[in-house]
């Protein structure tokens, strides 16, 4: 902003209307016994020295001088000079031929005459737009005081015309205001030192009157001027905590708008700051706010979401309710609070009940949480050709539709919520995209701090498939996005995928426990279909375990006891930071943010995977071809002895096997070795993290069986 912004350029250019003559004229450098510069060198020439008067003449002209010394001006023997390297401070000076006793009482009176111009010159120059609010309050109420002070020059002058007023009277009349301009030009000297305003300002006026509080009189004009100043203060402030508008053309309240940061910043960015950072405090807290400067930054936030979506409302105001001063009865801080409840309940009801907050959860509960599964079994069923590609042989349009159709096919369809459901494949595995993520390292427990390997250091698997990538998401609007914001999300997906990929391979070892099914009528001791048998057993207990902890010991619990806070919660803070909770505490039960556990329960399920679908290959390839069936009883009759005959061929082709035998005892030999690697690890920190002792128990039943 231009420094001449809004004055007028006279007010600049002829500084002889503006009292400030005397600065505004270059003073020359005197050397020593030169006399003081004085502004009847323009006008008398050189007068007789004061010195030759009588005495009582001498005090005549001293006062006539003093009067106007009083006000700023030079007299015939009383002189103003500028102070050098201190901008605004003049001396008074007096003619040294002057009577010693005069002199000593004149000289008492200038350091009044000297704040006096000080506090002129400051009220002049913080008035001028730039300096905010706040100084242009202060200086409308300084140039108030200066006008009484006026008033009281001018009333001593009549006396002088009167003849009724000596060196003496004047200068008992000037004591009340010698203190009280004396403290306003302690602060003005400070003000314009520092370049204060705003909230430096008034924290300068509260200080120096607190300073002052063996002065009652100096103490309640400071705490006078407090008030004058704090008004247009307190004016932005009110507009802020009851409408939620930033009215501050000069940047001097302590909330500051960052307006490059949008709302739509939620649902896309993963480090979206809108929230924290969209308004946020700034130094120089007012110091009779700084107890509620969170809340009132956050009411104004609450006022503002609202009328965000659309939703015009005002906090009820009163003539009670009015923020007009700050006091010692603290009514103001009544106020704040009143309008804290206001906006906090009104935004809760309004996320809650029009926007259906715990709707909305409980639909990302069903579907990213796998609350509801059989749209997810529909699903895998008719999509289980396209996830077995490759991740640039997937067509996520196809899955689209594939999804769409397992949603209208199953009980989802009764849901409004499911049109919110996407799906997306993402382009890394689980473990490498929980290594990009890096603020959820901070939850790496202490005793379980290996770090992943970096991004960078840890290659894709080779075969990495749909099956590994694919992942929902969840549309969602204004003002939801405050909770369910995109990190959220990200926290709902990646826990989706680890229950996927378990579901995944739980039926994969489904299909490989049928095959061995086939088999279940036979003599199958001694032979590898029986140790296979035992195997396929003890991988589906585990994953049905790990599947079990994960959904009844995990998220059914955490859930319920962040629906229960929900429903108690004050504010859209509190909601923030229950959800938040949930997730974070979801995310680490689930082993998600335990690095060393997590890649030994990868590593199981790739076993098992391996396992299964090598059973698939192997066991067929024995398969022995059975006659065909006669139709009719008597046909079905004949057959059952050469079914039986077909099998029995194909135990003993099993048994006699190498590769059938050699590949099963590796799968069980890898196995047993990474499920007993397991229970040290979750023994030991079972103690330091007593949610994982569910799932040692499950692991060392599994373990116990092998």
């Amino acid at each position: 902003m231009d420094s001449t912004a809004g004055t007028l350029r006279w007010n600049l250019e002829r500084p002889f209307l503006t009292g400030r003559f005397y600065q505004e004229i270059k003073v020359p450098t005197h050397t020593t016994g030169s006399k003081p510069f004085s502004m009847d060198f323009f006008s008398r020439g050189t007068d007789n020295v004061i010195g030759s008067y009588p005495v009582s003449v001498q005090e005549l002209l001293v006062i006539d001088d003093l009067l106007s010394a009083l006000v700023g001006i030079e007299g015939r023997h009383i002189s103003i000079k500028r102070v050098r390297g201190k901008e605004g401070h003049v001396i008074f000076q007096i003619d040294p031929s002057m009577d010693l006793a005069l002199q000593e009482l004149t000289q008492r009176i200038f350091p009044l005459c000297e704040d006096f111009v000080l506090i002129c010159q400051f009220v002049e120059s913080k008035s001028h737009f730039k300096n905010g609010l706040v100084n242009h309050a202060f200086a409308a109420a300084l140039r108030a005081l200066l006008l009484d002070y006026q008033a009281m020059v001018a009333q001593l002058e009549h006396q002088f015309r009167l003849g009724r007023l000596s060196v003496q009277g004047l200068w008992f009349y000037c004591q009340p205001m010698m203190g009280s301009l004396h403290a306003l030009s302690i602060v003005v000297e400070k003000a314009s030192s520092n370049n204060f305003s705003g909230s430096a300002m008034l924290n300068l006026l509260q200080s120096q009157a607190k300073a002052m509080a063996g002065d009652n009189a100096v103490r309640s004009l400071l705490e006078k001027m407090t008030q004058c100043a704090s008004s247009a203060y307190l004016g932005i402030l009110e507009r802020w905590v009851y409408e939620g508008v930033i009215d501050d053309p000069y940047g001097e309240f302590f909330i500051a708008e960052n307006k490059s940061l949008l709302k739509e910043s939620l649902t896309q960015d993963y480090n979206a700051k809108y929230w924290q950072q969209r308004y946020s405090l700034k130094e120089g807290i007012p110091s009779f706010l700084t107890s509620v400067a969170g809340t009132i930054l956050t009411t104004g936030k609450y006022l503002n979401v609202m009328r965000e979506c659309g939703h015009n409302v005002q906090v009820p105001l009163s003539e009670n309710s009015k923020l007009t001063s700050f006091g010692s009865n603290h009514h103001y801080l009544e106020c704040i609070k009143a309008a804290y409840d206001f906006a906090s309940s009104e935004l809760l009801n309004l996320i809650k009940d029009k926007y259906d907050l715990i709707g909305k959860l409980r639909s990302l509960k069903r579907y990213l949480l796998l609350d509801q599964g059989d749209f997810l079994v529909h699903f895998m069923d008719i999509a289980r050709d396209e996830l077995a590609k490759r991740l640039e042989d997937i067509s996520v349009e196809k899955l689209q539709s594939l999804l769409d159709l397992a949603l209208r096919s199953t009980a989802a369809a009764s849901d409004p919520c499911h049109e919110n459901l996407t799906c997306c494949v993402e382009r890394t595995s689980l473990l490498k995209r929980l290594t990009a993520l890096k603020d959820l390292e901070c939850a790496y427990p202490p005793h379980l701090n290996k770090p992943i390997p970096d991004s960078d250091d840890q290659p894709e698997p080779l075969s990495i498939t749909g099956l590994e990538t694919f992942c929902l998401n969840y549309k969602v609007q204004w003002p939801l996005s405050l909770v369910i914001s995109r990190k959220a999300l990200t926290k709902y997906q990646l826990i989706f995928r680890f229950l996927f990929h378990c579901r995944h391979v739980n039926r994969q070892l489904c299909v490989a426990w049928q095959v061995h099914q086939g088999f279940r009528a036979f003599n199958t001791l001694g032979t590898p279909i029986l140790r296979s048998s035992i195997l396929c057993r003890s991988m589906l207990k585990f994953i049905n375990s790990l599947l079990h902890y994960l959904t009844f010991e995990v998220l059914e619990p955490n859930w319920h006891l962040m629906h229960d806070r929900l429903r108690t919660a004050k504010s859209i803070d509190e909601v923030i930071q229950f959800h938040d909770f949930f997730l974070q505490k979801c995310l680490k039960e689930c082993l998600l943010l335990l690095p060393q556990l997590l890649k030994k329960v990868e590593k199981l399920k790739s076993i098992c995977l391996h396992y299964a679908a090598a059973i698939q290959l192997l066991i067929p390839s024995i398969y022995v071809p059975e006659p065909d069936a006669a139709v009719g009883s008597l046909g079905l009759d004949r057959s059952k002895p050469r079914r039986s005959q077909s099998r029995n061929q194909q135990l003993n082709l099993a048994a006699e096997s190498s590769k059938i035998c050699d590949s099963i005892m590796k799968f069980e030999k890898e196995f047993n070795a990474e499920l007993q690697s397991l229970v040290p690890i979750l023994s030991n920190s079972s103690q330091a993290e007593p949610y994982l002792t569910h799932l040692a128990q499950c692991i060392l039943g599994v373990g116990s069986e092998q």
